[in-house]
């Protein structure tokens, strides 16, 4: 549960304005009134504190979600700390530190490349209990093939290139990547729930995966205009695996992470109020996070949309008026950075406005622009709250 030091005895006290924030709540609770999904959670922050943390829907107030690529940043965000303690060069090739990694054409692909998912190996295999079998995972990466050279386009890495990550955290800290993830970021944010990999004895709080709606067909996307999405690794089997007790455990650096939205929306407060806790520890320096916050992929666009990705290390930065593109509301200030997760979940900070928030849902909409949609009009509400 979170910490009540975290809670705002009034949403004035940080600055949300209360009709701006009913309004978002409204929106946030929609569609489980509607019946399409079964449960959501928010959380919206400012200043260091929640102005709001509401479960609504079939749910408990201190339910635990899986929050898929939203994981991302934090496993980011733990490779950052070890940029800013000069043991982790992001220009460096990966084989300087996983020199097996190199087979197969690989071994010229330096790490920010991993980072901003133009590494060149979107689509290599990795089942996540071979991360506890040292040995298998590491002959898994040598395996690898490229699918492009790396640096001549961005694609999506749904999980390859965060593998690759967190096998760089163990080997510089010397830690598991679970346990950096727990003592280097968790415990000094105060954030009890942080979990990525978690143990058995907190999975009744975790609210299942279920697909909810229906698919979209082709002649559904011709009629709108799009193309239809490549068929990934990101399946539905692959997203209701995280509700096995096994898969559970497993730290998935790329999509692994459990928690609430209140612990998505902390973190990001950290990150735009210096990298302090509310408490003033110094996790990340200030001159850390303006260098990984940098956009790294200049004019590189998504193949799908033709829009800049905007990536920086290992989130995305909100940018011009395709920000809703991103993951984003259109009131998002340019700055804003974020990643959000399959399913729908939403994670960003707006360090214009000091806004950051988490929304989860357990429930996954078959109709990605419906829940794109419905991803753009939660969070332009929230980004207009104070």
């Amino acid at each position: 549960m979170i910490d009540q030091k975290f809670v705002a005895s009034d949403p004035m006290e940080i600055g949300i304005i209360p009709e701006k924030l009913d309004e978002l709540l409204r929106r946030v609770r929609k569609e489980v009134d509607d019946g399409l999904l079964p449960s959501v959670q928010i959380a919206i922050a400012r200043k260091g504190k929640l102005a709001a943390f509401e479960t609504y829907g079939n749910a408990p107030d201190d339910a635990l979600y899986c929050i898929f690529s939203a994981t991302k940043a934090i496993t980011s965000a733990a490779a950052w700390l070890l940029i800013q303690e000069k043991q982790l060069d992001v220009s460096q090739k990966i084989t300087n530190i996983i020199p097996e990694f190199g087979e197969n054409g690989k071994a010229d692909i330096i790490i920010e490349q991993l980072f901003t998912h133009t590494a060149g190996f979107p689509h290599a295999p990795f089942r996540p209990v071979l991360w506890h079998d040292k040995v298998a995972r590491v002959q898994r990466f040598a395996d690898w093939r490229l699918n492009w050279e790396p640096g001549s386009r961005f694609e999506y890495h749904p999980t390859s290139s965060m593998w690759i990550i967190a096998e760089i955290i163990e080997r510089v800290s010397g830690q598991s990547y679970a346990s950096f993830i727990r003592q280097r970021i968790a415990q000094p944010l105060g954030l009890d729930d942080m979990w990525v990999g978690i143990p058995e004895e907190h999975h009744h709080r975790i609210a299942p995966v279920v697909h909810v709606g229906d698919a979209m067909t082709a002649e559904d996307y011709e009629q709108l205009g799009l193309p239809v999405p490549p068929v990934t690794e990101v399946t539905e089997d692959a997203l209701t695996s995280f509700n096995s007790t096994e898969v559970r455990q497993v730290p998935v650096p790329g999509g692994g992470g459990f928690m609430s939205a209140a612990d998505i929306a902390l973190f990001y407060q950290a990150l735009i109020n210096d990298g302090k806790s509310l408490d003033g520890e110094q996790v990340w320096q200030p001159e850390t996070l303006a260098f990984t916050l940098q956009v790294r992929t200049g004019d590189l666009r998504n193949l799908l949309d033709g829009n800049q990705v905007n990536r920086a290390l290992g989130v995305i930065v909100a940018g011009d008026d395709k920000r809703n593109l991103r993951g984003f509301g259109h009131t998002n200030s340019e700055s804003a950075f974020g990643h959000g997760g399959a399913g729908g979940q939403i994670a960003w900070a707006d360090p214009a406005t000091g806004i950051s928030i988490g929304y989860c849902t357990n429930g996954h909409d078959r109709n990605p622009i419906r829940q794109g949609r419905r991803g753009v009009s939660i969070s332009n509400r929230a980004a207009m709250c104070s």
